[in-house]
């Protein structure tokens, strides 16, 4: 007994542990084929175990997937039409074919039914043209990938028409685009200019799957492509092309097959409301306006019918003055019109918008009741001005600010256009609608606003009239002053002199008028950089001064001239951010060399905050008086200074120009009063007009 339990013991042992090795090395039932199976591969389910290490499958793509889900026969047969395609095209069947087929055969048949109404309206169209461009008239499928005969179809980057032109490539088929009228939307001339744009791309590259390719993505990536790769075929190129260009082709091979093949697979229908061609008959628009909804009106059609027949227009009138425009209408309402004079016609399908609009009738005004205005009325009685301050108000108020073109010149910038203006970068690029970063080109035309004469004041202020100061426009802004300017203005002590032989008292006041009278500048000229020159030294007589005053201009012209007074006499500027000695000297009439010498500097290199002098030292003014006379040579040609280690200035006859980047002799020329181009030739013993930055040119000897 005792023995018998020993063995089941070891027995059960044993069990347990050769049961764990079984099931890991248990192998996978094997089905045998059946008698009548006429496949003689052998099928063998895998099943994973839960503790299996083994990684699951890849999934298949939908392209793969489509391959293998259908029938052999249905892949044959669909192969053998393809292959049967009496076309100058080839057409490849592959599996991405056969998707692209299946896709629009069974699970998208409602796109292809809404094709196939429209093809008998436009695959005539196609066919004359591509007959007359002596093309493979399978092409005309290729407007049914672009657009799916809808001419007014527009992408979302912009491509338009039946042929999705971009606007580029429309301006080199001269398809002409505007506010009223886009021909890429014409059927007969998109149709046309596509024509001429793939017999174009064939004679690029000699294989029409390369010539649909390039048509979708462009001429010069096809050929960028080719050029990495090496490739010189479609399906090489496959891998290399974005994925709408690689779906491009064979989504025409899969379009051309389910038209061809419309009826084997029920894609017709009787309830389909298919179109057709019809003959049309033409109207000459030369100019005058015209309404298209009233001419359907007129006609007997619906309020868009002849939108219908002429899509290019992409409003539903044209205004006075358009260009020359052709107008389609169905022939059977020749009749119509043709019984009506043309006047009449012209006059009935006028725009409602280029009418004269009725006035709003007012409202009946009781005694003792103010009637309440409407928005309309207070916004006409503003724009309105009474008829007793009209009669009050002058007739011949002169304007405020005058219009001036500009032509741009080589190598002028927005930024030198508004400091010659007096006027802000803003201002010029609000004036011109010019936008920010885009350089000017030569010949433009700039338009600025500036100031226009103060003749009209001056004349009402000669005869004490009390003049109202308004706020002026945003034109060409006022001189600044040298406080706005971060110049410290100092009052410079004038030495006196002998005093001049006193002439006879007309001749004192008529001599003395022009000194008190600032000089007026035309608000049409530029303003141009004035030389900052030290006052003359000269003391003005009691005499004198108390003409000049019986002579004074108004308070305007006396605070201009007293601006111009505290500009001459700034002595000290401090530099700000993009400040650099050529700038400033040339708003200032210096030149480099001077103010390098006034301020000690060893190199035109200047940082903001820095202080600059724009007057010659003390010692060199004191120089300057005691060896000359002449209150315009000193003005002009500073003298050097008597301390040992400065550097001497250079005289007027020897003044030198600095080329800047995007300087032109031209533009140099134009900064010196006097100077010429020749001259500056001359002068520099130049061969050419070429410089370059750094270059230094006499300007003046």
């Amino acid at each position: 007994m005792k023995k018998s339990l020993r063995a089941s013991a070891l027995f059960l042992l044993a069990a347990a542990f050769v049961r764990p090795v079984a099931a890991q090395t248990q192998l996978p039932p094997v089905t045998m084929p059946e008698a009548g199976m006429s496949d003689d591969t052998t099928r063998v389910r895998l099943e994973l175990q839960p503790d299996s290490l083994v990684a699951e499958p890849v999934q298949l793509d939908s392209v793969r997937l489509a391959w293998l889900q259908a029938p052999p026969e249905a892949r044959d047969l669909i192969c053998d039409r393809v292959a049967c395609f009496d076309s100058d095209v080839p057409h490849a069947f592959n599996s991405t074919v056969l998707a692209h087929i299946n896709f629009f055969t069974l699970r998208n048949r409602n796109y292809m039914q809404r094709v196939l109404e429209r093809e008998n309206l436009y695959f005539p169209l196609f066919e004359k043209y591509l007959t007359k461009y002596n093309l493979p008239p399978d092409l005309k499928y290729l407007a049914v990938v672009e657009s799916a005969l809808i001419p007014t179809a527009k992408s979302r980057v912009g491509a338009t028409g039946l042929w999705q032109f971009m606007g580029p490539t429309a301006n080199d088929l001269r398809l002409r685009r505007d506010e009223w009228v886009d021909e890429r939307m014409d059927p007969e001339k998109a149709t046309e200019a596509a024509c001429k744009h793939l017999r174009y791309l064939y004679g690029v590259f000699h294989d029409w799957e390369l010539v649909l390719a390039a048509y979708n993505w462009g001429a010069g990536n096809i050929q960028r492509v080719m050029r990495k790769s090496g490739k010189r075929n479609f399906w090489e190129m496959y891998p290399y092309m974005p994925k709408e260009t690689r779906n491009y082709v064979p989504s025409f091979t899969a379009i051309m097959y389910a038209m061809k093949y419309a009826e084997q697979h029920n894609l017709h229908s009787a309830e389909l409301k298919y179109q057709y061609a019809q003959p049309m008959d033409t109207l000459q628009l030369n100019g005058q306006a015209f309404d298209m909804m009233r001419l359907s009106q007129a006609v007997g059609l619906d309020s868009t019918a002849i939108l219908r027949f002429n899509p290019e227009l992409r409003r539903p009138y044209l205004p006075d003055g358009y260009r020359a425009y052709t107008l389609q209408f169905p022939a059977d309402r020749r009749a119509l019109l043709q019984s009506v004079d043309r006047s009449v016609l012209f006059g009935y399908c006028r725009p409602q918008a280029a009418l004269p609009t009725p006035m709003e009738p007012l409202p009946p005004r009781l005694e003792g009741v103010e009637p309440f205005p409407s928005a309309r009325q207070l916004a006409a009685s503003s724009r309105r001005k009474p008829a007793a301050a009209t009669a009050d108000a002058p007739t011949d108020e002169p304007p405020r600010t005058q219009r001036k073109l500009h032509n741009v010149k080589r190598g002028q910038t927005l930024a030198e256009l508004a400091e010659w203006y007096g006027v802000s970068q803003t201002q010029l690029r609000r004036w011109n609608n010019l936008p920010k970063g885009r350089a000017l080109k030569p010949k433009q035309q700039i338009v600025v606003f500036l100031p226009a004469k103060n003749g009209s004041v001056n004349s009402a202020s000669t005869q004490n009239v009390a003049v109202r100061p308004t706020a002026a426009p945003a034109v060409a802004a006022a001189p600044r002053t040298p406080t706005e300017m971060g110049v410290k203005v100092s009052k410079l002590a004038v030495k006196p002199t002998a005093k001049p032989e006193t002439p006879e008292p007309e001749e004192t006041a008529v001599a003395a008028a022009p000194v008190a009278a600032p000089v007026e500048r035309p608000a049409a000229e530029p303003r141009k950089p004035t030389r900052t020159t030290r006052p003359v030294a000269a003391a003005p007589t009691r005499e004198s001064s108390a003409d000049a005053e019986s002579v004074a201009a108004p308070e305007p012209t006396a605070a201009v001239s007293a601006v111009q007074t505290q500009q001459d006499a700034a002595t000290e500027y401090v530099i700000r951010k993009g400040d650099y000695l050529t700038k400033l000297a040339r708003e200032r009439g210096l030149s480099v060399e001077q103010l390098v010498a006034w301020n000690n500097l060893k190199s035109q290199v200047v940082t903001p905050g820095q202080k600059l002098r724009l007057t010659p030292p003390a010692d060199a003014e004191a120089t300057g008086n005691d060896e000359s006379e002449k209150p315009a040579v000193v003005a002009a040609t500073p003298k050097p200074s008597s301390k040992p280690g400065k550097v001497l200035a250079l005289p007027l006859q020897q003044r030198v120009h600095v080329v800047q980047p995007g300087d032109t002799l031209y533009n140099i020329s134009r900064r010196y009063q006097g100077l010429t181009v020749e001259q500056l030739r001359k002068l520099n013993h130049l061969q050419s007009d070429e410089v370059k930055p750094g270059q230094k040119l006499i300007v003046a000897s």
